[in-house]
């Protein structure tokens, strides 16, 4: 029999399709012999989304993630660590209660991963807005699980494995130097220090995906790199010496280069890993090429942690209409990370 890694899924915001993606996933016959999820969140909520799906799976509520071991087949594990509001929160509408309830799901799910109560966590998205209106200043997941796991050097990666579009044997990863900020505030925020951290997050990622030897790609933060001066000055200022520098700590990183031509050669199979230099420079790229099996991981944490790289998408919400590619390939990844 598969040895199973035990997965802690949050449901994420439960006004949006983070419920109906979990379920989907949980009892799809695609979802890896090698997966245990149980799910961190309300069992109400798990179960309607389970009669939206029209799926067989009985909710058995424990009262921790260690107690979800035990589940048979046809059986989800449920640990609420939060109170009952989520289960009265509207689909589709910006609410208090649901951001606050996501909190609180990371926050457990993350706890016990630390612990050694589950082996990885994966999370359906939440909504940054509502996680603000109850009361969390946080970006996003990403900041969330860097001050919980208590670490200051960490990143966003944007992983699509290997296939049919991506050559590299290894697949293709994707790290963000500045990430939830302005587009304006980018080249305030860009340092040479930063971008060095993101190489040596990547260049450790790919290692322990089996890369021996990864080949990792920065991006220009201007057009053509900047031409010489006449678009801007930063590649030269500030990105050209991080590379410089990890190039002589002996990581195989080329740049910067502009960002067009650079996806094209990595996709094509000449590097294993990008260094984007702001979030929509890397996002679009992976999303275009890969949306559905694109699978974001939190580099630097002393635990693993994945998601689809979707949002909670409130215009389709509770409607039965959403896809569970993308939280099953994050189910997988997460998987054969928590066995590395």
């Amino acid at each position: 029999m598969t040895e199973q890694s035990v997965i802690a899924v949050t449901l994420g915001d439960v006004a949006g399709i983070g419920p109906e993606v979990v379920v989907r996933a949980c009892c799809d016959a695609r979802l890896p012999k090698s997966c245990r999820p149980i799910v961190v969140g309300h069992p109400e909520v798990v179960r309607r989304a389970i009669a939206l799906v029209g799926c067989d799976l009985k909710v058995v509520e424990v009262d921790s993630l260690s107690a979800g071991k035990q589940i048979t087949e046809n059986e989800l594990a449920c640990w609420n660590p939060a109170g009952d509001d989520a289960a009265l929160v509207q689909p589709g509408k910006l609410n208090v209660a649901a951001g606050q309830a996501a909190f609180e799901y990371l926050i457990a799910a993350t706890h016990a991963a630390l612990n050694g109560e589950v082996d990885a966590v994966t999370t359906a998205p939440l909504n940054k807005a509502a996680l603000q209106l109850a009361g969390h200043n946080y970006p996003g997941h990403t900041e969330i699980l860097a001050e919980a796991c208590g670490v200051s050097k960490f990143a966003m990666m944007l992983y699509l494995p290997a296939g049919e579009i991506v050559r590299s044997p290894f697949g293709l990863g994707v790290a963000h130097v500045t990430l939830h900020t302005s587009i304006a505030s980018v080249p305030q925020l860009l340092d040479t220090p930063a971008v060095e951290e993101k190489v040596a997050l990547i260049d450790s990622f790919l290692r322990n995906v089996g890369c021996t030897a990864p080949r990792i790609g920065v991006c220009a933060l201007n057009p053509h790199a900047g031409e010489d001066g006449l678009f801007g000055d930063e590649e030269r200022r500030l990105i050209a010496p991080a590379v410089a520098s990890q190039r002589a700590a002996g990581i195989d990183v080329t740049g910067p280069l502009p960002a067009d031509t650079l996806f094209c050669r990595a996709v094509a199979g000449e590097f294993d890993g990008v260094a984007a230099m702001y979030h929509d420079q890397g996002h679009i790229a992976l999303k275009l090429i890969g949306f559905d099996r694109a699978v974001n991981i939190t580099l630097g944490l002393p635990i693993v942690r994945t998601s689809p790289s979707h949002g909670t998408a409130f215009d389709i919400a509770w409607q039965g209409r959403a896809s569970a590619d993308g939280m099953l390939e994050a189910l997988r990844i997460a998987a054969l990370l928590a066995k590395r």
